[in-house]
């Protein structure tokens, strides 16, 4: 599929080491999306990667943050307002928004894991009568990686948010600590709580297991795994993780599915 040509509406150098940008069709209406769902984005001349989909421009259009890690998403980061990139997309299967519906809702975030859970919260922010008790916990490795910091403070008008850092400064206060460690002190009614997770596969799968052992079922726990992914529709094989295709099958998988397959060390 030939990607799309995309110009950048607007660009934002994020504290966290991050770019956050938006971006809209050179042509046409952009296509809508759900939480969860993921564009692969080409940088001209370097290549193409997935990204997150962390919400809906003001004008439309996707937002989308990236952190500069490998060649593409350096490029990407370095990208001005204006210039052009090619999108493929959405992709993926989203996070179900009515499965937590009347329920206490726990949104566990590392890292950049917060860019695609920020339409999972701008949603249950938009609609709290329609959940019970809404927490978020998010983890980082400094103050400074914490993503969305202004959104964050609008957002504790309806979440409890407990944010942890495994490296702190001079002027944090806040816990210090692996993002476990926040389950553990949060209360928990495990048989009206559904979970929201996303973030490096050790914190999610460590998370999970911490909701587990709380009382939480494994199949409310819904975990987005993104490996190795390069084509998007399932044909190259590189995100294949057992029988799934994370792709298409994923990236959104309850922690029922994803648990049996992320024990195995070959996978």
């Amino acid at each position: 599929m030939t990607p799309i040509p995309y110009r950048v509406r607007s660009r934002r150098a994020d504290r966290a080491e991050s770019v956050t940008l938006t971006l809209e069709p050179a042509e046409g209406l952009c296509p809508t999306f759900e939480p969860g769902q993921f564009t692969m984005i080409y940088a001209p001349g370097v290549g193409e990667i997935p990204i997150s989909i962390s919400g809906r421009g003001r004008f439309g259009g996707y937002v989308q943050t990236i952190r500069a890690a490998g060649a593409v998403s350096r490029a990407l980061c370095r990208i001005e307002a204006g210039d052009l990139v090619g999108v493929r997309g959405p992709y993926g299967t989203p996070f179900d928004m009515g499965a937590s519906a009347g329920m206490d809702v726990i949104v566990a975030a590392g890292g950049l894991g917060l860019a695609p859970l920020r339409p999972v919260i701008r949603e249950l922010a938009a609609h709290p009568g329609r959940y019970g008790r809404l927490t978020l916990l998010v983890g980082a490795r400094t103050p400074s990686g914490v993503l969305y910091p202004r959104e964050l403070a609008r957002w504790a008008r309806h979440f409890d948010i407990r944010v942890t850092v495994d490296r702190p400064d001079d002027k944090w206060q806040g816990p210090v600590g692996l993002i476990t460690h926040l389950v553990d002190q949060i209360a928990i009614g495990p048989r009206r709580t559904y979970a929201y997770v996303c973030g490096p596969e050790i914190m999610m799968r460590a998370t999970a297991d911490a909701l587990v052992r709380r009382g939480v079922p494994a199949g409310r726990i819904a975990l987005s795994l993104e490996r190795n992914m390069k084509c998007g529709l399932g044909h190259c094989g590189h995100c294949q993780l057992g029988p799934l295709f994370t792709c298409v099958d994923g990236p959104v998988v309850t922690y029922d599915h994803a648990a049996p397959l992320l024990e195995v060390p070959q996978l």
